[in-house]
């Protein structure tokens, strides 16, 4: 028995081989497709680009190139798929798979985007994709997935700069932690966390005041009054509303105080 399967397996395997090693140029796409069809990707890559050179400017090119960008995405290789989508684009820009494979080519790179707390270049790089195939295609049936793809990306980018944030903060970074929570506020102003961030910034400018020297603090106090006023102006029913008074009083006494000292 064991011996029978190692037979079928030897054979299936070497005659994969010769196809591969073949010069029947339509043999070897007719068993490409079959492999491609069989759901057998490796052997159907594989033999797809052996026959890129020879079958360029064939009619047979785009449908090859198409099956074997798509053969990648089947084998989980999405940087490779990602960039064959995007050649075959540039290739066939007047394919009827050319829109499928503009998405292709972002949705690709979507797979790739990692958790926020990891680096998030590719997730710059899937909105970026996005946004140039929803002004190519202003009227695609995949308008809807792709910008719940790109406000995915946006929450993981918005999540890894308010992260980077609050390091600051937590590590007595306060200044620091000051300019990236305004940097997030300009650069997510809809955020659903907005109100925090602008409270984040009346805690840092409070700290950063409280950590300096006596001659730097009534306008490192100053700044945390204004960011006060601003998150009362900007978010009234905010929650940090309470919280971010606290600051505001004691940054308004420590002020007082330190004008009383001068005049002493």
């Amino acid at each position: 028995m064991f011996l029978m399967v190692g037979a079928v397996l030897l054979s299936a395997c070497s005659g994969y081989e010769r196809v591969l090693k073949s010069t029947d140029v339509n043999m070897k796409l007719e068993r490409a497709n079959k492999y491609y069809d069989q759901k057998k990707y490796p052997q159907a890559n594989a033999i797809y680009e052996s026959l890129l050179p020879v079958m360029k400017n064939t009619r047979n090119y785009e449908p090859l190139y198409y099956r074997y960008a798509y053969s990648f995405y089947h084998l989980k290789d999405y940087i490779s798929a990602s960039y064959h989508f995007k050649n075959f684009v540039e290739f066939f820009p007047k394919s009827k798979d050319a829109e499928e494979c503009e998405f292709m080519h972002a949705f690709c790179l979507y797979k790739e985007s990692p958790k926020p707390s990891l680096d998030q270049s590719y997730t710059q790089k899937t909105v970026g994709a996005l946004q140039t195939f929803l002004n190519a295609y202003p009227q695609s049936t995949r308008g809807a997935e792709a910008n719940r793809m790109i406000d995915d990306c946006r929450v993981r980018l918005e999540t890894k700069a308010a992260d980077a944030a609050k390091l600051y903060y937590n590590t007595g970074h306060y200044k620091a932690a000051c300019v990236s929570y305004q940097e997030v506020l300009l650069e997510y102003p809809e955020s659903p966390s907005s109100d925090k961030y602008k409270y984040m910034i009346v805690k840092s400018w409070y700290e950063y005041a409280r950590k300096s020297y006596k001659d730097k603090q009534e306008e490192r106090y100053a700044n945390a009054l204004n960011a006060y006023r601003e998150l009362k102006e900007q978010y009234p029913n905010s929650k940090y509303i309470g919280e971010g008074e606290k600051y505001y009083l004691q940054a308004d006494n420590n002020i007082k105080k330190l004008r009383n000292e001068q005049q002493q």
